[in-house]
Formats: C-alpha cells, sequence, structure tokens
C-alpha cells in the first residue's frame, strides 16, 4: 500500500479532492494522510500530487502489519495480558515486572 500524508492546507485539500474523485484505489483516509492500494495508477496519483504540491506531500510504501509472522509469542501474549490487566492505571513496566512478560526495555532494543 501507499502511506500519503500532507503537510500544509493546499496539500490537505488535494488529497480530500484525490479521494473524492479517484474512489477506486482509496483504502482508508485519515484526515491529513490516506492509504492507497499499491497499484501504478494510485502511484500516478500520489506523485501527481507531490508534483503539484512538492515537500508538503511525503508518500511512503507500507505493508500491512501480520503480528503472527513479525512478533514473538510473548509479546502478543503480554499485549494481552495488558490489555485484560484489573487495574488499568498500572503502566507496563510495573506489571512485567517479576512476571515472564518481556521487559519494556528489551521490547524497546528489538528490531521487528
Amino acid at each position: 500500500m501507499l502511506l500519503i500524508v500532507t503537510y500544509s492546507e493546499a496539500a490537505r485539500t488535494g488529497l480530500r479532492n484525490l479521494c473524492r474523485r479517484h474512489e477506486e484505489p482509496v483504502v482508508r483516509r485519515f484526515g491529513r494522510a490516506a492509504l492507497l492500494d499499491a497499484t501504478a495508477y494510485a502511484a500516478f496519483l500520489a506523485v501527481r500530487l507531490r508534483e503539484s504540491h512538492g515537500g508538503d506531500v511525503q508518500i511512503e510504501r507500507t505493508e500491512p502489519f501480520n503480528e503472527f509472522v513479525a512478533l514473538d509469542d510473548s509479546v502478543r501474549e503480554a499485549a494481552s495480558a495488558y490489555a485484560d490487566r484489573d487495574a488499568k492505571s498500572t503502566p507496563y513496566a510495573a506489571f512485567a515486572a517479576g512476571t515472564e512478560h518481556p521487559n519494556p526495555d528489551r521490547l524497546k532494543g528489538e528490531e521487528l
């Protein structure tokens, strides 16, 4: 997919118009950003928008995040357990202390 992010009012207007006129390649719109299908037509629309607005338009190629491929089971299990914790105000570091859940410092240092 292509992620388009706009940084000016004129570029946001251009993105809004692009999404309204060309609904087929639009996967999702987020106001100042949009996800488009990974097609040559979507790339054409994105580059055309950047040609019109220069540095106020950023285009990134993205891929969907598959947590079952990208993460260890321990990370997914920790996220699930943390979401179901009793005290919602407990920070993750305190929640994970003394358990088998991954330490937040370890998580911050690991690449996906």
